[in-house]
């Protein structure tokens, strides 16, 4: 997987481009909504294993899962603003997913999970795989994952908000 760190900074981007008026709540849910599916790693405490649909990287990386989540969100907290709210969440959930699929280890994503519990990685898989544990995260490991996010996810997501600023002032 790629660090909570990594997953959030997509979330916060997906907002600023897609709504960077009424961010205030939408920020908060959409980084919240990037980091969500490693919840997942709770299976391992429960005794699932990992290629079980419920298990790491399974149903909560799904397509499904960040429709449903996109739209309970929408229908309960997105108010007036209901598409932008979809938009973002449904966005942010599934780059948890994507991400993950372009990471260096594991044993793929589970996308089509309850309709497919076959697993999938992209061809691209530069992103260095994160520990887990936040003891095993601050190390050798941990600092090379950071630059491999920062190659990767922080400056491509900077250029982005960049060009937005800058876009923002000629307007």
């Amino acid at each position: 997987m790629a660090s909570v760190f990594g997953h959030g900074v997509i979330g916060y981007t997906l907002t600023k481009v897609i709504d960077n008026k009424n961010t205030k709540w939408l920020v908060l849910a959409a980084i919240s909504s990037a980091i969500l599916p490693d919840f997942d790693v709770i299976a391992f405490k429960l005794g699932i294993a990992y290629q079980h649909p419920l298990g790491h990287r399974g149903f909560s990386h799904s397509i499904l899962f960040a429709i449903l989540w996109a739209l309970g969100l929408m229908l309960t907290v997105g108010r007036k603003y209901k598409l932008i709210w979809f938009l973002v969440i449904f966005l942010s959930t599934i780059s948890h997913g994507i991400l993950d699929a372009m990471t260096s280890g594991g044993e793929g994503v589970g996308f089509l999970i309850p309709y497919n519990n076959e697993r999938f990685f992209f061809s691209f898989r530069e992103i260095l795989v994160s520990p887990l544990g936040i003891k095993n995260f601050f190390s050798a490991w941990g600092m090379q994952v950071i630059l491999s996010e920062l190659k990767y996810i922080f400056m491509p997501c900077l250029v982005i908000l960049l060009i937005l600023g800058t876009l923002k002032k000629y307007k």
